[in-house]
Parts: structure tokens; C-alpha cells; sequence
């Protein structure tokens, strides 16, 4: 009589997320070397590297064993101090580690490791309380979809946060750019930077944070991470929007300029300032309704205010006829289009994550 119990191919297809999420999977196991090994060639993990046993961890010093870490994917007949010596070795090595497990083997393991997984179903109270998640129906595919949903909010971050400090860069370019170079000073106030901001950088802003990145495959996803998602990619990204904001809200000002006072040049500037900012936005979350909501509704809390006489003087403001709409939106309008063609040319394009 043959007993065997296959790996479920979701699960395989699971750790190839996890592999393509730049995440290194390792089996520890007190199971024998072969069965270790056969799993582990049926997940696809062992790529030509190595099986270690706990016998063979015994006799090996700490810094001989931190030196064949990276070439061993199976550690089988193992105890659970073998575990927590294995976690601790990895974590010396600056790598995050997290640990998955159900037995109250794994609990020592669980607890020492930078994320401990306990598999919730089957798995012993030990382990349950030695970790910070409890995966409730005791499948690897879960945590594999978390990983997706975790790049997911970095990649929403990283938008959220182009917007805001892109615009916010702008504001600081425009405003002491007009200070330096006219003699009346910035062409806009305080109050009028700070209605900017309130109408760009909450509800919008919230807004795309709080979203899911709609049209975007979970290979892509994948890709994201802090490296990927807050390194250079972002700083490229509010470089370019501020330039594109800037310019835009320069352009206004200067067509507001030539055809109506300082007053006048300054709600051209300020619309020009929040219409740009708005249409970046709206490039971002285009699949969003509440994105898109948001920005709408920003956009006309702006043409309230300022349409508004005694609001509008509040502000530091005039009403806006056709023309003055004209030169503040068609600049905003263009620099959106802009913003679209470039973004398409910046997709992160790094490798995933560690």
C-alpha cells in the first residue's frame, strides 16, 4: 500500500506569486530529506540549490551556516531550535523573515520572526498566539494574495503622494518665482495657498490613497515595494509633475497678467494652479469613480468661491468672466494631456523587491 498527499497545484501557483514578488521561499520541515525534497521539487522551489539536515546544522558554526543560507531552499529532520536558529541567522543577515506554521513546534520560530503566520483551521493554540496574523482558512494562496493587496497600497501611495508633493513643489516654484521677479510679490497669498491645498491635497488626495489601482494585472503589482514604489520612480514622478504644474500655473498667470490687473492674474494663476493639479489627479484614479467624484466636486467648491463676490474678496480673488476661465483652464488642460503621454513613459519598470 502507497500513501501520498499531493501538493495542491494552487498552492504551487502560490509560491510562484510569492517567487515573483521577489520573496524567497524556504521550507523548514522536521518531515525526511527525501519527502522534503520531493515536495519542494513539486513547488518548483529548489532551482539546483541545496537540502540541509538538522544533523548537519549541528555541525555547523553560526557563521558557516549564515554562509550556506543563501544556496539551501529545504532544512528537513529539524527541531524546533533549529528553526528559531535558522530565523535568527536570516534575520542577522538583514533579511525581513516571516514564518508560517500550525504546530507548536513552529511557535518559537513564529514569535522571533519579523512577521509570524500561524495557520488558523488546524493550527495549535501556541502557535496562534506566538503570531501577528492568523490565516483562517489555512491556505498559502491567502498569504500570497496579501502580498498583492500590500503592493497594491504601496502603489496607491506613491500616487497619492506624487500628487500632493508634485503640486506642492509647484506651489513653492510659483510662489517665489513671482515674489523674486515682480515687485508687488508672489502673485498669490496665503489664504489663496491654503484654499490650493484645500482643494487638492484632502478629499483628491484621500481619495487616491484609499483606492485600489483599478486596470492594473497582479503581475504588475507585483512589481511595486518600497524600493520600487518610494524610490527613485516616485521622485522622477514629482519632478515631472511639478514642472508640468508649474509651467501650467506660470502660463496662466501671465495671459491673466496681460489682460487684467494683479488681482485678476492671480485667480487665473490660482485656477490654473488647482485645475492642473485636479487633471494629474484624475489621470491617476481615471477608474475611480470616488476619485473622480472627489476631484469634481473640488473643482466646483473652487468656481463657487471664487464666482462668489464676498467669498471671492475673502480669498484675495475677483470673479472670472469666459476669457479668464479660458486662460486658466486651457493651460490646466494641456498640462493634463502632458501629464498622460509622460505617465505612460514612466511606469515602474524595476525588478520586484526584496
Amino acid at each position: 500500500m502507497a500513501l501520498s498527499d499531493p501538493v495542491r497545484r494552487s498552492a504551487a501557483e502560490a509560491v510562484r506569486t510569492l517567487q515573483a514578488a521577489g520573496v524567497s521561499v524556504t521550507m523548514v520541515t522536521g518531515d525526511h530529506p527525501s519527502t522534503a525534497e520531493a515536495i519542494a521539487a513539486e513547488l518548483g522551489l529548489l532551482d539546483g540549490r541545496r537540502v540541509l539536515t538538522g544533523p548537519e546544522i549541528d555541525a555547523l558554526d553560526d557563521q558557516a551556516l549564515l554562509a550556506v543560507l543563501p544556496e539551501t531552499v529545504v532544512f528537513a529532520r529539524t527541531s524546533p531550535a533549529h528553526k528559531v536558529r535558522i530565523v535568527e541567522l536570516l534575520r542577522r543577515a538583514d533579511r525581513v523573515v516571516a514564518v508560517t506554521g500550525d504546530g507548536a513546534n513552529d511557535a518559537p520560530a513564529i514569535r522571533i520572526a519579523d512577521v509570524g503566520i500561524a495557520l488558523g483551521v488546524h493550527g495549535t493554540a501556541a502557535a496562534k498566539e506566538a503570531a501577528d496574523v492568523v490565516i483562517t482558512d489555512d491556505r498559502i494562496e491567502t498569504i500570497a494574495d496579501a502580498i498583492v493587496e500590500g503592493r497594491a497600497l504601496w502603489s496607491s501611495v506613491r500616487d497619492a503622494l506624487s500628487v500632493m508633493l508634485g503640486g506642492n513643489v509647484a506651489e513653492i516654484v510659483f510662489s517665489l518665482g513671482t515674489g523674486i521677479l515682480t515687485p508687488s510679490g508672489s502673485a498669490l497669498n496665503a489664504r489663496q495657498l491654503l484654499l490650493v491645498n484645500l482643494m487638492t491635497d484632502i478629499l483628491p488626495a484621500l481619495a487616491i490613497a484609499a483606492q485600489r489601482p483599478a486596470g492594473v494585472s497582479p503581475e504588475a503589482l507585483l512589481r511595486e515595494g518600497p524600493e520600487t514604489s518610494l524610490g527613485s520612480v516616485l521622485n522622477r514622478t514629482i519632478a515631472i509633475r511639478a514642472a508640468i504644474t508649474a509651467s501650467v500655473t506660470t502660463t496662466a498667470w501671465v495671459l491673466g497678467r496681460g489682460t487684467g490687473t494683479r488681482a485678476h492674474a492671480g485667480t487665473v494663476a490660482l485656477v490654473g494652479l488647482v485645475g492642473a493639479q485636479l487633471g494629474q489627479t484624475l489621470i491617476v484614479g481615471r477608474h475611480s469613480p470616488l476619485v473622480i467624484f472627489a476631484s469634481l466636486a473640488s473643482l466646483a467648491a473652487l468656481a463657487v468661491i471664487v464666482q462668489t463676490p464676498v467669498l471671492s474678496q475673502l480669498f484675495g480673488c475677483r470673479p472670472l468672466g469666459p476669457t479668464g476661465w479660458t486662460f486658466a483652464l486651457a493651460p490646466a488642460l494641456a498640462g493634463t494631456v502632458v501629464a498622460a503621454a509622460v505617465t505612460r513613459l514612466i511606469q515602474p519598470t524595476a525588478s520586484p523587491a526584496a
